[in-house]
């Protein structure tokens, strides 16, 4: 199978990152799959949504990770039929109570609030020592600073007023209606978000769990081959037979008002 044809799998990266975040797991797909590395500009959630639904063939296997877990349910609840998979990384359905949500909105808000008042600089060194990224050593946190340097502070802001898990409805009670392969990814040490991710396979009709081992919540950046091997494993069983077949050659154009 030529390159051109081979199955199309899409990454969405998470906030303040770019789609370039993707690109060490990309690389080790080989030849199999055709790669695309989404790096979506919109500051809303809507507008993001679109990006993704305008990026993603039919037929093709999309991957997010913690946003961008949410925005690829979200585009897989919103057209249900495009997809032949879906992989969700660091991400969960929503926060159901509503008080606990209601919280997670004002905190929200206020960091929002703050990041317009910041330089860029600022917020980036607040952002990469959050407690959620533990895990990662200064390193890697010092390879992502660049990328999350290029996003502009207002642009933030909006996103996490419009995107933000206080923000966007909870959708667990809508999780069986992804017919597609599911593949929910966590960090073996971040506890949370691998019992989101076992919560949603068993909710999801045709899904699995796999934690990795010895990472947390960005299990693709702190250990890409251990990652790689798994995504690599479950597409190859769920989209190496055809995922194309019918779907469309290349991502459809951009709705009006992009």
């Amino acid at each position: 199978m030529g390159r051109d044809r081979a199955p199309a799998v899409v990454f969405v990266p998470g906030f303040m990152q770019r789609g370039e975040a993707w690109r060490p797991v990309a690389e080790r797909l080989g030849e199999r799959y055709r790669s695309v590395c989404l790096d979506p500009r919109g500051s809303t959630f809507e507008a993001r949504l679109e990006e993704i639904l305008t990026g993603t063939p039919r037929g093709a296997a999309l991957v997010g990770y913690s946003l961008g877990a949410r925005l690829a349910l979200h585009a897989a609840l919103h057209e249900p039929d495009r997809l032949a998979a879906l992989v969700l990384v660091g991400g969960n359905a929503g926060i159901e109570d509503d008080a606990a949500r209601g919280a997670r909105r004002s905190f929200d808000e206020a960091l929002a609030a703050w990041m317009e008042g910041r330089p860029i600089d600022e917020i980036v060194s607040r952002w990469e020592w959050s407690p959620i990224f533990a895990s990662q050593s200064r390193k890697l946190r010092g390879a992502q600073r660049a990328a999350r340097l290029s996003h502009d502070p207002g642009e933030l802001a909006s996103l996490l007023r419009t995107a933000g898990q206080g923000v966007v409805p909870p959708v667990w009670h809508r999780m069986g209606e992804i017919a597609c392969p599911a593949l929910a990814v966590a960090g073996e040490l971040d506890r949370k978000y691998a019992d989101a991710a076992a919560r949603m396979a068993k909710l999801m009709p045709a899904a699995r769990v796999r934690l990795i081992p010895g990472t947390g919540h960005a299990p693709q950046l702190e250990a890409p081959e251990r990652f790689a091997t798994a995504l690599d494993e479950f597409l190859d069983e769920h989209l190496a037979q055809g995922g194309l077949v019918g779907g469309d050659s290349e991502p459809r154009a951009l709705g009006d008002g992009q």
